[in-house]
């Protein structure tokens, strides 16, 4: 298939050179550390309406996924979770492994690793704007499972549509936002030579 809904491309972009299997030992460092760290910088901006924040860190999660690959892109998120084990880096209050016990918002964080990991398996071939759009919903579609799984024990609610509603209805259009304007600047930046 051709045209706009088509998942796959065979041309090879410059940007290609991120990924874990065309990528330098230097490279694959920086880009872990670099996606770890706007991951840290991501949680830094976020909106509090709920017990779930709004925050940036999404984006940097499905980012490390397209542009680093599936390897790469756990490994970012599994060490931007080992930051917050040691640095108030999470988003809301707290660090370390006492965050993760009280914070109802911690799964969304423990998923970001599956959900990097996913993406970046999934965009290994879908690597146009239709398949770079489906791998961040399917990454979007773990890290709400987990997510929402979590708060609704940790947070205590009484049904889960308690927890639906205050975990994953209330971000859908926030979080479809996000994944359009990663795949117009994916799609992009695939585009420069």
């Amino acid at each position: 298939m051709t045209g706009a809904l088509s998942l796959t491309t065979s041309r090879r972009a410059y940007i290609d050179a991120l990924r874990e299997e065309y990528a330098s030992t230097i490279t694959q460092v920086l880009g872990i550390v670099g996606f770890a760290l706007l991951t840290a910088l991501g949680a830094q901006y976020r909106i509090y309406l709920w017990e779930v924040p709004i925050s940036l860190q999404t984006m940097a999660v499905y980012g490390s996924g397209l542009y680093l690959g599936w390897r790469n892109g756990l490994l970012s998120q599994v060490l931007y979770i080992s930051l917050g084990l040691l640095f108030p880096v999470f988003a809301g209050e707290g660090m370390g492994i006492a965050y993760f016990y009280a914070a109802a918002s911690a799964g969304y964080i423990v998923a970001y690793p599956l959900a990097a990991a996913a993406i970046g398996y999934l965009s290994r071939e879908w690597k146009t704007f239709a398949g770079s759009s489906l791998s961040m919903v399917l990454g979007a579609a773990i890290i709400f499972t987990i997510g929402v799984t979590w708060l609704h024990f940790a947070a205590g609610h009484a049904t889960l549509w308690e927890s639906l509603d205050k975990g994953f209805f209330r971000f859908v259009l926030i979080d479809a936002a996000k994944i359009a304007l990663l795949a117009l600047v994916y799609a992009g930046s695939r585009r420069v030579k």
